[in-house]
């Protein structure tokens, strides 16, 4: 006698649901338009001179971009001046952190023009700049600091552009920042010093470094407030901004191009290194 056995019905197994692929953009037709509006703006602005720039000076190859770069008054141009605003922006990083964290943390007299004044860099012509300057660290300096025509008049003129950079990038966050952690990191036996190494610069980190690649690009590329103060005396008061001049002056803007083309990617460098090293503390912290 033979069983049949009757088929089981199929199990249901219980599970999550699958999960639905979230497309990789949510971009509607308004916000493609606003987009390609965007990139067309800003490739005519941006993207599109430096590529014509870049061109320029690869157009006469390896000798034409390594020849005009190489000469010895360039040379001593682009060494000067990238030294000069590396140097500016170690110190606007230190000082221009100080000086926002005085700005949010402290009240005195005056704070409102201090904010004022800080801002002055931003609007005033470099032109102007140099002028105020020269009046004042020219020849028959009243503060007895004649530095005009000298190496160190690029230092002065450099660091008075670069001033708001950092501080206008920390001045922000540090608004932002609970006090309240600060406390509780003193509260449990840290000290100043460390609060601020493992609490407050880690949230700064990304702060100081915008300002101060900010701060870098501006003083490479500086011009007006040089033309005055600084004389251009080659291989000690010239910088690079005054020898494109002298190149498209001269109806050579393979040169000129070549020497930009070379200042673009000493920026992005920086630019890039400076992202690395906030990264890093951020991390730490």
């Amino acid at each position: 006698m033979s069983v049949q056995l009757e088929p089981r019905p199929p199990s249901l197994t219980v599970g999550p649901a699958p999960r639905r692929r979230t497309p990789s953009h949510n971009l509607t037709r308004t916000s493609g338009i606003g987009l390609g509006l965007t990139m067309t703006w800003f490739s005519l602005l941006v993207l599109i001179p430096l590529a014509a720039v870049v061109a320029t000076a690869a157009a006469g190859g390896p000798d034409g971009f390594g020849r005009p770069v190489t000469n010895e008054q360039t040379a001593a141009a682009i060494r000067i001046t990238v030294l000069a605003a590396f140097s500016v922006t170690l110190v606007n990083v230190v000082m221009g952190t100080m000086i926002a964290w005085v700005l949010v943390r402290d009240r005195f007299p005056g704070k409102a023009l201090l904010e004022l004044v800080i801002d002055v860099p931003f609007a005033l012509p470099t032109i102007v700049a140099g002028l105020v300057l020269l009046s004042l660290y020219g020849n028959d300096s009243p503060l007895g600091l004649e530095l005009a025509n000298t190496g160190w008049s690029i230092y002065l003129a450099f660091l008075f552009v670069t001033l708001p950079f950092v501080v206008r990038m920390v001045q922000p966050v540090l608004e932002e920042l609970d006090q309240e952690v600060e406390e509780a990191a003193a509260s449990l036996g840290a000290s100043r010093l460390t609060t601020f190494r493992r609490i407050v610069l880690p949230a700064l980190a990304p702060a100081i470094a915008a300002g101060a690649a900010l701060s870098f690009a501006r003083a490479v590329g500086e011009y007006g407030s040089l033309v005055l103060l600084s004389g251009n005396l080659p291989f000690e008061s010239e910088v690079t901004s005054v020898r494109i001049l002298s190149a498209i002056e001269n109806d050579n803007r393979a040169t000129a191009a070549a020497i930009a083309t070379l200042l673009l990617v000493i920026s992005l460098l920086v630019i890039v290194v400076l992202d690395v090293v906030q990264r890093r503390v951020a991390r730490r912290g």
